[in-house]
């Protein structure tokens, strides 16, 4: 998956959110067409008993700024499902105890051909529940917490291979969601179905010029559900 999210507040996203019981006042969902990785987006996450939206730098690991913390230096807006597993890796601890969801409308794919860079949007049928991961990092002067995030990615599906050939990203079944925000559940074997690429909902794509400009090019196509 390429670092693009399209989030709005459509019916279907506040639809999800409603679901997961995270009333939109007073917490605010951030927008737009254009999310970038390194963006602050917002994610669905479970402490101590509660659900909150909570603001996150989509960029799993964070390194000290004078302001707080940054993007680190090591590419880490996606986690590769290969990885959660290894200890030590920037997702093992967060995949058994910090998990959350990235709630959004679409998503961005990027494929190099012939040299040059063909890019693709996509839109869920549905609004899209996307297995994600949070780590928080303490300022210790100030005593704030700076949350960050990263999306799973899984091996590329057939279906999807044309527009981005290295990886998918995962989208939740709505049956797992709550299992997966709670922190309780660390025995991670429950989620292995998860971790296979299958297209779980219908998504309607179309390329366009480049992800600033968004203009569309060539007609819309479906790639349906498996």
């Amino acid at each position: 998956m390429c670092g693009r999210l399209n989030v709005t507040d459509n019916p279907l996203v506040i639809g999800l959110l409603e679901e997961l019981g995270i009333p939109l006042w007073p917490n605010a969902l951030r927008t737009g067409r254009f999310i970038r990785a390194t963006n602050t987006v917002s994610v669905v996450l479970e402490h101590n008993g509660q659900r909150r939206l909570q603001d996150a730098i989509w960029w799993l690991l964070l390194e000290p700024a004078d302001s707080g913390f940054k993007p680190s230096q090591y590419t880490s807006f996606n986690t590769r499902s290969d990885k959660l597993h290894t200890k030590g890796s920037a997702g093992f601890m967060a995949y058994r105890q910090q998990r959350c969801i990235i709630p959004a409308s679409g998503f961005g794919e990027t494929e190099v051909i012939d040299g040059k860079s063909v890019y693709h949007d996509f839109i869920g049928e549905k609004a899209i529940a996307f297995g994600g991961l949070y780590r928080t990092w303490l300022n210790k002067e100030t005593g704030e917490l700076t949350y960050s995030c990263s999306i799973i990615t899984l091996p590329p599906h057939p279906k999807l291979l044309p527009y981005h050939s290295k990886a998918m990203p995962l989208m939740l079944p709505p049956e797992q969601l709550d299992l997966w925000l709670s922190p309780t559940q660390q025995d991670v074997s429950v989620f292995d179905d998860l971790l296979k690429p299958v297209l779980r909902q219908q998504l309607t794509g179309f390329q366009i010029d480049k992800p600033s400009h968004f203009q569309q090019i060539g007609q819309e196509f479906v790639l349906t559900a498996d």
